[in-house]
């Protein structure tokens, strides 16, 4: 497989106009990190923008960090950290999750758009997503958006590169939106709840004046006999509903106290501070109790979004259909499911249940022969489809990028 690997936006243009004329398709990567989700791509040219690694500006006290579309995530993670900054749409790292060992770039985070449990309060990738300079498959470079949050004039192009897993464009350069770290967290646990009854301790959390930042739910579980990546906090198997709080300490500690009132009907709720919660939220961002290296590491793995009032109905449907295990996140509207081994990875009946309640489910982690048989991404209702299709041939009218990747058997 030839693999091009690029210095700037110049050479991008370049790779993409000689691709036009060679009608040669081309894989993008950063770092590969999720080159195993979707489907395999018709094509057998990698364009590999790994080298647009720099911080092109960081201004810490404007909130706004600028970066080349390779820069590695974990490596921005850890220069807005050292000034108390954060993504507040806590970016997923599926490292864990795939068994790979790289942990992702700035460009792949933002074209896969998996975003973590604080998603229900202060929204998803998208919406930090200030600007960015891209090459389309024109091999034209165009910029969209700017460095300010309300510089937004016409189409708001920076939201459809967004989740498109670089099917409209190559990024190059993006300007992102940061924010400043919370002061101190809390998270109360409740322990023993079925997926009801923690559906309706999420939903009142959420409902309530109390700011909550993470509502999450582990049913009960036969699978979990080790519990990767909670520590001591839950005992084998046993089920826990988490919801976080974040502030100043004196507010997180007032609204926690108020917060445990509320749910007293559902059972006494224990409390477990900072570094602690800072733990246990990380572990269901990046899904570890799915871990590749973990007990249901062979298992294939969706994600499938809902309205969170149908979550628990929904997990507890696919679970008694499948012998599969669910994790729920935002309240009950995102689901990580688990499931046995089968040459489908259980798709109808995933399918069915999400289509019943308006959701849809992606196939993240599945064998490559399951994914050639699978539609990986939720197939769209047709009037989607094709203004999707219309979207895409705008930007890329010769499907140079990344093409297949979101079809099953196009080429």
């Amino acid at each position: 497989m030839d693999t091009l690997k690029v210095r700037d936006a110049k050479d991008v243009e370049e790779v993409v106009r000689a691709a036009i004329a060679n009608e040669q398709p081309l894989e993008i990567i950063g770092h590969g990190s999720k080159r195993s989700i979707g489907h395999a791509m018709a094509t057998n040219a990698v364009l590999d923008v790994s080298a647009l690694n720099a911080v092109s500006s960081y201004e810490p006290n404007e909130l706004i960090v600028t970066l080349q579309a390779g820069a590695p995530l974990a490596d921005v993670l850890s220069l807005i950290d050292a000034k108390s900054q954060q993504f507040a749409f806590e970016p997923m790292n599926i490292a864990p999750l795939l068994g790979t060992s790289v942990s992702g770039t700035i460009g792949g985070m933002i074209a896969a758009g998996l975003a973590g449990p604080r998603r229900i309060r202060a929204g998803g990738a998208r919406d930090h997503l200030l600007g960015a300079h891209a090459v389309s498959g024109f091999g034209d470079s165009f910029k969209t958006g700017g460095k300010v949050v309300k510089n937004v004039t016409g189409y708001d192009l920076c939201k459809l590169l967004a989740g498109s897993w670089g099917t409209l464009s190559v990024m190059t350069e993006v300007t992102l939106k940061v924010m400043p770290k919370p002061e101190a967290e809390r998270t109360l646990l409740l322990r023993g709840l079925d997926d009801a009854a923690a559906n309706k301790a999420m939903t009142a959390a959420l409902g309530s004046p109390f700011d909550v930042s993470g509502a999450a739910h582990l049913p009960k579980s036969a699978f979990r006999a080790r519990t990767e990546g909670l520590g001591d906090i839950v005992s084998q198997g046993e089920a826990l509903t988490m919801l976080r709080l974040e502030g100043i300490t004196a507010s997180a500690a007032h609204r926690a106290a108020s917060l445990r009132e509320l749910l007293a009907p559902f059972g006494t709720a224990t409390l477990i501070e900072d570094a602690a919660s800072a733990a246990l939220w990380a572990a269901i961002r990046d899904v570890l109790p799915f871990a590749s290296g973990g007990a249901l590491g062979a298992w294939p793995v969706w994600r499938i979004v809902c309205p969170p009032a149908s979550g628990a109905a929904l997990g507890t449907q696919l679970a008694r259909e499948t012998g599969g295990d669910m994790i729920y996140d935002w309240g009950g509207g995102l689901i990580w499911a688990a499931l046995p081994p089968k040459s489908d990875a259980h798709a109808p009946s995933v399918r069915q249940c999400a289509d019943a309640v308006g959701g849809h489910a992606t196939l993240i982690r599945a064998a490559e022969e399951v994914r050639r048989d699978v539609d990986v991404f939720h197939p769209q209702a047709p009037g989607v489809a094709a203004l999707s299709e219309r979207v895409r041939a705008s930007f890329d009218p010769k499907s140079v990028l990344n093409r297949g990747r979101l079809t099953r058997g196009a080429r």
